[in-house]
């Protein structure tokens, strides 16, 4: 009975408006005065959920995105692809797909990526002619890539929880990255073509190899980052600090768009949000602990498994259920809850951990698409000025492939576990 009242009172204040993190520990709190357990157990278990190494790197790599955003790598990422694809019919709309698939390396969240390349890009795309849900609907739609393509704050966090390499999460997550951003393409070509969307000029090589030029220090970081894990030179928390690092000196001396008077700014930034994902991993670590304690993991698990024994049945109904929780919780927080508990029931029917791993994360981010409650819609909608209930009709095609790409990884594992069966 109380486990009922901990998930109606959560809901019941999610509905509300309250921010998922305190949604959570209100409700958990709820559950822990009527259960008559006392309220210490709040600290303890908020506190295990942030002891760990790993997560330090959350801060640095939440940093170096803010710094080089700041420093003029957005303006140079977006640039770059404009120079490469903007000649094509509905080129500026390809370019914001390219730009968030760069972007990614730098950002790692859904969020950040439509919020910065939205913020230039949806007014541009206006201003030449492309319609405001359209516009709104790629942009949202493309920054899901974000999460999937390393660095990842999701994968970090899936590979906390469970002692899955994170190295092994970042590469795995690189193909199917990929995979979505071209698919995003090909629809919003095919798009562009239907309502004869502008394009533009066709640029020279010299014109694009001076654009990749500008942007050859964003790519690097990523390149950084993934060689400097998997080569062991560093940790994923030592491998944030870098990017900080580097962030620092390209944005200085190199593009010298960062001034100094700017990065307590950017600090400030970075602290706010990195405190509103560790109170959100708190939390939901002290909901996880309570879910445990009623012993609701194996009750899903069992409840999946009676259902069918069957791989391909089963997969089918982790599918489901991890969309379903995406389109109202928050990634991160929806990660900490499930992983843990549905990876055994993957593993059972014969899925690798690291091949889960993506498929959850890229669950959960597609839930920030999808109406009526996807953040990204909401974020994008408000740059485009555009209503919640046309954007929900623009990103369909969008969201229609990003669940054929999710069927691809789940159900061929080649695409996720190629890139990590290539390191030992």
């Amino acid at each position: 009975m109380t486990a009922i009242i901990l998930f109606v009172s959560f809901i019941i204040l999610i509905f509300f408006g309250l921010p998922v993190a305190f949604s959570l520990g209100t409700s958990s709190l709820i559950y822990l005065l009527l259960e008559d357990i006392p309220l210490t157990i709040m600290a303890q278990k908020m506190y295990a959920g942030l002891d760990s190494f790993t997560l330090v790197s959350i801060p640095g790599f939440i940093l170096a995105g803010n710094l080089m955003n700041t420093g003029g790598i957005t303006k140079r990422i977006i640039d770059f692809a404009n120079s490469i694809l903007g000649h094509i019919r509905g080129g500026l709309s390809l370019a914001n797909i390219g730009a968030s698939m760069l972007f990614a390396g730098i950002s790692g969240t859904a969020l950040a990526d439509t919020a910065s390349i939205g913020a230039m890009l949806i007014p541009a795309m206006k201003e030449e002619g492309y319609e405001a849900d359209f516009s709104a609907a790629v942009t949202a739609s493309s920054s899901t890539v974000g999460p999937i393509i390393p660095p990842s704050l999701p994968m970090i966090i899936a590979g906390t929880l469970t002692g899955i390499s994170v190295g092994k999460l970042f590469l795995a997550g690189a193909l199917p990255g990929i995979l979505l951003g071209v698919s995003m393409m090909v629809v919003s070509y095919i798009i562009s073509i239907k309502r004869n969307h502008p394009k533009g000029e066709r640029k020279s090589i010299g014109f694009i190899l001076r654009s990749f030029k500008d942007a050859i220090w964003a790519i690097g970081l990523t390149a950084l980052i993934l060689v400097g894990i998997l080569s062991g030179v560093f940790t994923p928390t030592e491998a944030s600090i870098m990017a900080v690092v580097y962030a620092v000196i390209v944005g200085l001396f190199v593009y010298k768009d960062l001034k100094l008077k700017q990065i307590p700014g950017a600090i400030i930034d970075s602290i706010k949000m990195s405190a509103a994902i560790m109170i959100l991993v708190g939390f939901a670590n002290l909901f996880a602990w309570i879910l445990a304690s009623e012993q609701i993991p194996q009750m899903i698990a069992q409840g999946i498994l009676s259902i069918s024994t069957n791989p391909i049945i089963v997969i089918l109904l982790l599918n489901l259920l991890l969309l379903f929780v995406g389109t109202f919780m928050e990634t991160i927080a929806a990660l900490i809850i499930l992983f843990p508990v549905l990876l055994p029931v993957a593993v059972s029917v014969g899925m690798d951990p690291i091949q889960f791993g993506v498929m959850a994360v890229l669950n959960l981010v597609i839930g920030l698409t999808t109406p009526p409650v996807g953040v990204c819609l909401f974020v994008a909608g408000g740059i485009a000025d555009v209503g919640l209930v046309k954007l929900s009709k623009a990103v369909i095609p969008f969201l229609l492939v990003s669940l054929a790409v999710l069927m691809l990884v789940s159900f061929v594992p080649a695409i996720s576990m190629f890139l990590p069966g290539l390191i030992k």
